[in-house]
């Protein structure tokens, strides 16, 4: 269970936490209750999962806005006042978040991994072969255990809401099950040779490790966005020998060298997949279910050809 502690971490801050006195000196979230309890996410995604667990008890919000990058995200001084008074500061882990440890480095506000107790799948290739991929949100399996670290966590910040977060968790957890199997299941009938998620970017490890799928990707995260040649012909070959139906890429990237697999094979594009952001309220994936039943729906439109 992961326990609340300081989050102090490895990396200097700078100039951004050298100035932290002046930044914070009598400030509060302008629309905050004396008494209330925010917890700050580093990510939409993060915050629309806390959200569920924590219902009316806490207040969740997320540092970065919806479709941002959350990769390369740069903070603020603004991020860095929200962090200074908020109640407890819940990150991914698994190295998403690189700007993280600057971020709190001398702040003292409790903190909690979400990410705690996944078991990582190392990316394969190219400069981050070895390390954790960080998308283990990916996967409604993987989400279950980010529930019950936050409702352990949130238990240990508001002892009374225990009952009432526990409830919460289990009622979500139902949710993410029922699109697990409804996954798997839509997929079951595809022949091996065809079970692949070939996609922009290898942020689907997590899920097509759970959906019985071989993942295939241009490039390993999105700091790699302009796709060399020799990986996009690797791609197309892949695609190729294997008669991959449908290709995808994500909202947050080009398509452009997705495209040049289409091209080049008879595969079509299945459409584009959400992972690192929620969009606004009125747009696509308002919701971490919205996202992943998004996701699910069009992976299975596009291998299967059922457009249902």
């Amino acid at each position: 269970m992961p326990k609340l502690n300081a989050a102090r971490r490895l990396l200097p801050v700078g100039a951004l936490i050298a100035a932290i006195g002046i930044l914070i000196s009598g400030c509060t979230l302008s629309s905050r209750l004396p008494d209330e309890k925010v917890v700050l996410t580093t990510f939409t995604v993060l915050a629309d999962i806390a959200s569920n667990v924590a219902g009316d008890r806490l207040r969740v919000e997320s540092i970065t806005k919806p479709g941002a990058e959350i990769h390369g995200y740069e903070p603020t001084p603004g991020d860095v006042r929200r962090t200074a008074t908020a109640s407890l500061v819940v990150d991914n882990g698994l190295n998403l978040e690189a700007w993280f440890g600057q971020f709190v480095e001398g702040l003292d506000v409790e903190h909690v991994v979400a990410g705690d107790g996944i078991a990582p799948i190392d990316i394969a290739s190219d400069a981050y072969a070895g390390k954790p991929n960080p998308h283990a949100w990916m996967s409604p399996v993987n989400v279950g255990i980010y529930v019950d670290n936050l409702v352990d966590a949130f238990t240990d910040l508001d002892p009374e809401g225990a009952e009432i977060f526990a409830a919460n968790g289990a009622s979500y957890k139902k949710q993410l099950q029922q699109v697990q199997t409804e996954l798997v299941s839509a997929l079951d009938h595809l022949p091996p040779n065809e079970r692949a998620l070939v996609t922009c970017e290898g942020a689907f490890s997590y899920l097509a490790r759970d959906a019985g799928l071989t993942e295939r990707y241009i490039w390993p995260v999105n700091a790699e966005q302009q796709a060399t040649p020799q990986q996009v012909a690797a791609t197309i070959d892949f695609v190729r020998k294997n008669r991959v139906p449908a290709v995808f890429c994500e909202s947050t990237v080009s398509d452009a060298a997705m495209q040049q697999v289409v091209g080049a094979t008879d595969a079509r594009f299945g459409g584009t997949l959400y992972v690192d952001s929620l969009s606004e309220a009125d747009g696509p994936v308002p919701t971490y279910l919205d996202l992943i039943r998004h996701d699910a729906r069009t992976i299975v439109s596009g291998l299967t050809g059922d457009n249902r």
